[in-house]
């Protein structure tokens, strides 16, 4: 069934409204995060790490994704955005949720349109077409209606995201997928920027190709119903775990389709309604 455009009841069914508390140890969610912090910086990917916290303890695999993101920190990552993951009924199901997983965008995963990006920063890359969002206000404090949303939203743009896992053979349960920052790699946004009264959103459509065969197509509604329910999802999250979203920040939404492996030398180009293209570049694998 196509979910509704924005439904404020869902988001508040959904929303975790209090963060959850986990009786995994804290030992424990140290050790598997050290687990995805060596296999990301080593280039090697790592087993599971549900072995250690569970498949679906979600409190334990946010503090997991906590312990790796202040890892990435500590090396001078910067964060200035977010990315809403398993947005389509189709993951959901394979994850066995009903419910999609948040992560953090950092300053050292941005890549321009077309910019050549080097593939041996990826472990096993796959690319998905979205929609971003750039604030352009706070939503630290107040109501979190729709009016609201979308007044803090300053430009929509096409974007790419390039999906990555420090998990071998991308062998996740949702448990993992939100420990391993969901399943985050790299982005490239395009260079058009809409207005919300330009675009919106729930009625785009794409197509995306991979050295000029079209791999993937979809639409808005495929993104939790439509692309602003997810950033509304978000809004709640964030503030929950007491980080809300703030001006400036990029937020990734979700895929309005199958996401498709790359590989080194590719060129993936996606196209959509209203926003224009956007193209991730990739080097061969010597360079």
């Amino acid at each position: 069934m196509t979910a509704p455009k924005y439904d404020a009841a869902w988001v508040g069914a959904t929303a975790i409204s209090t963060r959850p508390t986990t009786s995994v140890a804290p030992e424990v969610i140290v050790a598997a995060g050290v687990r995805l912090v060596e296999a990301h910086f080593s280039g090697s990917p790592c087993a599971p790490v549900r072995d250690m916290i569970g498949a679906d303890d979600i409190a334990a695999a946010y503090l997991v994704q906590q312990y790796f993101n202040d890892a990435r920190r500590a090396r001078g990552a910067r964060v200035v955005g977010r990315k809403i993951g398993a947005t389509s009924e189709a993951v959901q199901a394979q994850l066995g949720v009903d419910q999609p997983d948040f992560g953090v965008l950092f300053d050292d995963m941005e890549y321009g349109d077309a910019e050549l990006i080097p593939i041996r920063r990826l472990l096993q890359p796959k690319a998905e077409a979205e929609v971003a969002f750039v604030l352009a206000e706070d939503l630290a404090d107040g109501p979190l209606d729709l009016a609201r949303i979308r007044r803090a939203v300053g430009a929509v743009a096409a974007a790419l995201e390039i999906v990555d896992s420090r998990i071998a053979d991308w062998n996740i349960s949702f448990g993992d997928t939100v420990a391993d920052n969901a399943s985050s790699g790299l982005y490239v946004l395009g260079s058009e920027r809409r207005t919300l009264g330009e675009v919106e959103p729930v009625d785009v459509t794409m197509s995306m190709t991979i050295d000029g065969r079209e791999v993937s197509s979809g639409n808005g509604a495929a993104c939790l119903g439509d692309p602003m329910r997810a950033v509304a999802w978000l809004a709640h999250q964030a503030r929950t775990f007491g980080d809300p979203l703030r001006a400036g920040q990029v937020v990734l939404s979700g895929a309005l389709g199958p996401m498709r492996p790359v590989h080194p030398g590719g060129v993936v180009v996606a196209t959509i309604s209203g926003l224009g293209t956007v193209t991730a570049r990739f080097s061969e694998e010597e360079q």
